[in-house]
């Protein structure tokens, strides 16, 4: 394992174990609303400075971005893009659905480095290295072999935060719905990339994620052989948030279905 690699599960594997104890009393807990249907507890911030004290103690020069703690500069090129909880809304509730993401990024080069996911309650681990491939505890993994829609299972999430994307949502879900064999809304987005590495979701797509919420997972994927793209089969995705990924094939299928019902406001 790279040893960046290895510090980042280190990371995510601390955070991890702040979850779960913080399950059993999730309804004592304090919870902030950071907007509609948006929130943040204690537990968030208590596991995102556990990861970030984790990933500084053994790259002090690093920089971070952080869901909770914003973006902090570092004097090297790498960047870790920290998501402490995805799915808060999840384990608020105790869904089981709920996951650590962490990624580095080299902002010289453009492009990520390493990779985790972590589902604390499971303990799952993706994990995924640039040119290395993509495992899951410590197994190789790639995308699914699916190759027509009609057999394809879909992951997504609904626009919840606000409706600017719902319209167009509905269009895509109306138009993808009927030509697959389902479609999955789990409510944490790095867990459904990491699924689509896995090859257990053949499909993803979703509007208006942030970068924290996806880099992890969109190198995973890239890792396990398949495509991550924007809505418009463009590379923009960490910027626009716009993401639609799977396997060779099935990312194909859904981008042609996709551009008939996209309004050119989608960028």
């Amino acid at each position: 394992m790279h040893p960046m690699l290895n510090i980042a599960t280190r990371a995510a594997r601390r955070a991890g174990d702040i979850i779960v104890r913080s399950l059993e009393q999730r309804q004592h807990l304090r919870v902030e609303s950071k907007g509609h249907n948006d929130f943040v507890s204690e537990v968030d911030r208590r596991a995102e400075a556990a990861i970030i004290e984790t990933l500084l103690a053994a790259y002090p020069q690093h920089g971070f971005l952080g869901e909770e703690s914003g973006q902090h500069s570092g004097s090297s090129p790498f960047v870790w893009i920290i998501d402490p909880l995805d799915g808060t809304t999840n384990f608020l509730h105790g869904h089981p659905q709920f996951a650590v993401s962490i990624a580095l990024k080299n902002m010289e080069l453009d492009r990520l480095e390493q990779a985790v996911i972590y589902q604390p309650l499971s303990q799952d681990l993706y994990t995924a290295s640039r040119g290395q491939g993509a495992q899951l505890n410590n197994r190789r993994i790639r995308v699914s072999n699916v190759t027509q829609l009609s057999g394809a299972l879909l992951g997504t999430g609904f626009p919840f935060r606000d409706d600017t994307y719902l319209e167009t949502y509905l269009a895509t879900f109306r138009s993808l719905l009927p030509t697959c064999s389902g479609v999955r809304r789990c409510g944490s987005a790095a867990l459904d990339l990491a699924f689509v590495a896995a090859g257990f979701l053949d499909g993803f797509w979703e509007f208006d994620l942030k970068s924290w919420d996806i880099a992890a997972g969109c190198l995973l994927i890239q890792e396990a052989g398949g495509m991550v793209t924007d809505l418009h089969g463009q590379g923009d995705y960490l910027r626009t948030g716009h993401v639609l990924a799977g396997n060779l094939k099935v990312h194909k299928h859904m981008f042609e279905i996709l551009q008939n019902c996209l309004p050119s406001s989608v960028k």
